[in-house]
């Protein structure tokens, strides 16, 4: 998608922005386990016969994977509409593509073999951009308690602790393609879409100062730290190449530093 559009007017921008929403809020969605600081770790649901129980962190590609039963499949059985929201607890039919149930009264573990295509991806992976193509300041100061990880569930950002109220900045200029707390478990979140490959996402704000359609500068404020979606006070920060989660501290300068790109 990316390489059709190109740079265009800012009327074209504006066209495409509500798709580029879409499709990284249901990344979101598919890819996000638990965002809460110093919680990146998830549990495997279990499953009796054919029905399985989600727990913390699971998500139906997930659940996909575990089980055998293709994400097509788990979401007719259960009537579960994209983008695939699971509750904690939920009970999800299973059963293996070829119709027989699955194994009765044995816990999930995630398979060690390399992970299948999953439906659920809008976008395909793509190799990761060199370090310093592109400019980006610290969104707000403070330790990181959850660094990125690219594993099934991982935390697909990182979480920076923090006060209340303390000030969150845009880590590059942009437009702001999306303000809200429609999410779940991302709280009052802010998305700036930075050019035709780049995305930010901050979430978890007690306010937000930007509305969409605004254009940003890199170090604007656009928002306080706070503690929606989440059990204490952080910021969860997201950088996406072409929709795909990158590892922010890779590409931040050393904290306290301005970058030198």
């Amino acid at each position: 998608m990316y390489s059709r559009i190109g740079l265009r007017k800012e009327s074209t921008v504006r066209k495409w922005a509500p798709n580029a929403v879409i499709l990284v809020l249901s990344l979101l969605l598919v890819a996000c386990s638990s965002n809460k600081a110093g919680t990146t770790q998830t549990s495997s649901g279990s499953y009796s016969g054919s029905v399985y129980t989600v727990k913390r962190g699971d998500t139906l590609s997930r659940i996909s994977r575990m089980t055998g039963t293709s994400v097509g499949q788990l979401a007719r059985l259960n009537g579960i509409p994209a983008p695939y929201t699971l509750e904690i607890g939920q009970k999800i039919r299973v059963k293996s593509s070829s119709g027989s149930s699955s194994s009765s009264k044995k816990t999930a573990v995630a398979k060690t073999s390399k992970p299948r295509s999953s439906s659920t991806s809008s976008v395909a992976k793509v190799a990761a951009p060199p370090v310093g193509s592109k400019c980006w300041l610290w969104p707000t100061s403070g330790k990181v308690v959850a660094p990125f990880s690219d594993s099934d569930g991982g935390n697909k950002g990182i979480d920076i602790a923090g006060k209340r109220g303390q000030p969150i900045y845009a880590s590059a200029a942009g437009t702001v393609v999306y303000v809200g707390n429609q999410l779940r478990g991302y709280g009052n979140l802010v998305m700036i879409k930075h050019n035709e490959e780049y995305i930010t996402a901050y979430a978890h704000n007690e306010t937000t100062l930007v509305n969409t359609s605004q254009k940003v500068s890199a170090g604007q404020k656009i928002a306080t730290m706070g503690s929606s979606g989440s059990d204490s006070v952080n910021l969860h920060f997201q950088i996406r190449y072409r929709a795909n989660a990158i590892d922010p501290q890779r590409y931040l300068p050393p904290p306290g530093s301005k970058p030198s790109c």
